[in-house]
């Protein structure tokens, strides 16, 4: 019998479906602002959103900014 996933994978799980969800949410607005765009074009244009993020450049929260890039080199 398989043991119950800890409340920390069920966050874990439930984060990664929020993500997904906020990625296809996105995709769909682009789809409506660009209906005419072939899907390699939507595909860029999300890629593009996911590593610019206009709006959050200096992160999604109150707080100081963190350089990441040094914390795993």
């Amino acid at each position: 019998m398989a043991s119950a996933p800890s409340p920390m994978v069920d966050a874990f799980r439930a984060t990664l479906d929020l993500f997904q969800t906020g990625v296809d949410l996105m995709r769909q607005s682009l789809r409506r602002r660009h209906p005419e765009a072939p899907e390699q074009e939507l595909d860029r244009l999300l890629r593009e959103w996911l590593l610019e993020r206009p709006g959050a450049e200096a992160g999604d929260s109150a707080g100081r900014p963190l350089d990441v890039t040094s914390r795993f080199a």
